[in-house]
């Protein structure tokens, strides 16, 4: 009888919610790690900043729902006013919206990125990439960072009212275009080239054009663009800044998709290198137009232009997916800018 019970009690633990049983993996998960940090300093590092990482990742949930991230209140605002103006845009208007919730592509994709370095640690070739992973996310989990980050689509809500509403955290299309010498795009191009929206494929003449994301598809349809698609060759060249590609994209992009982006870049230079042509990478330079960004976002920047000199030996499957990563302190905003400025 005794033993009878004792089966009931292991089959009633094992049943117990999936909250519990995360929680359970995640403390043995820990512990493993603590106890084998004694061979390696880097396990022992990975067991404290785990629960950090988790933390600030949850920190900003709770920041998102409670409005306290300044541009996704700015978002909610421009799509309540554009709905006003352009109720045939409600559909996409709708699927930016979710930027400013923990809905969006950018916070799902900081949870994608932590549970792969909780349940999929054999992605990565060293203990040391999974560490430098858990600070990225860390660090793009800051709230004003990520404020930062959301002047991408911020912006897009911007030009889809034909100036009605100002640009935040940059200068205006018309000043940038001009000053980076840079081709129009397009109504979103800011996010052209951020994995959170969209990717980029290869057609069947070998060139590789951007694809955008289920409903950002719309964009398509809604907008006159210069070309039926943009080609990375010409987008490489001649694209304008956005806060993505020239401030957040190693920390905004997980490893994977950092892999991806150097071999297109790759390809794309061999290509043209057969033909006598000569391409410069889409992220050899960055592009001016930011304005009033925090100071987190300037570290990020010299932490972009470390790894974008090493990025051809980094891989997802070798050493480090990453550049060394900058510490980044909790800070307010170093600049300021009003509601009405950036025309």
């Amino acid at each position: 009888m005794s033993s009878m019970l004792l089966i009931d009690d292991n089959h009633s633990i094992f049943e117990g919610t999936m909250a519990g049983m995360h929680r359970i993996k995640t403390l043995i998960i820990a512990i493993c790690l603590i106890l084998a940090g004694c061979s390696d300093p880097v396990l022992e590092q990975i067991a404290k900043q785990t629960p950090i990482s988790e933390q600030r990742v949850a920190q900003l949930a709770s920041a998102l729902e409670q409005g306290q991230v300044r541009n996704a209140k700015l978002i909610r605002t421009y799509s309540q006013k554009l709905r006003q103006s352009k109720p045939e845009l409600s559909d996409l208007i709708d699927e930016f919206e979710k930027d400013a919730t923990t809905q969006g592509p950018m916070y799902k994709a900081l949870l994608d990125r932590l549970n792969t370095v909780k349940n999929q640690p054999q992605m990565f070739s060293s203990n040391q990439a999974i560490y430098e992973e858990l600070l990225n996310i860390y660090q793009a989990a800051d709230p004003v960072l990520y404020s930062d980050a959301l002047s991408d689509p911020l912006n897009v809500l911007a030009d889809m009212s034909d100036g009605q509403l100002p640009r935040v955290n940059a200068l205006s299309k018309a000043q940038s275009l001009q000053a980076n010498n840079a081709q129009d795009f397009g109504v979103g191009e800011q996010l052209i080239g951020n994995p959170n929206y969209g990717q980029w494929q290869t057609g069947s003449n070998g060139m590789s054009f951007w694809a955008w994301y289920g409903m950002y598809a719309m964009m398509d349809n809604l907008f006159d663009y210069r070309r039926k698609r943009i080609y990375y060759n010409d987008w490489g060249r001649y694209r304008n800044y956005s806060y993505y590609n020239d401030y957040g994209r190693t920390r905004y992009s997980s490893p994977s998709q950092l892999r991806k982006q150097t071999d297109l870049d790759t390809r794309t230079r061999k290509s043209f290198a057969s033909k006598g042509q000569k391409f410069t990478s889409a992220y050899s330079k960055s592009r001016t137009g930011s304005s009033s960004l925090s100071g987190q976002s300037k570290s990020a920047q010299s932490s972009a232009k470390r790894f974008a000199s090493s990025s051809r030996k980094s891989s997802f499957a070798k050493k480090s997916s990453y550049s060394k990563s900058a510490s980044f302190r909790n800070s307010r905003n170093t600049t300021s800018r009003s509601f009405r400025r950036g025309k």
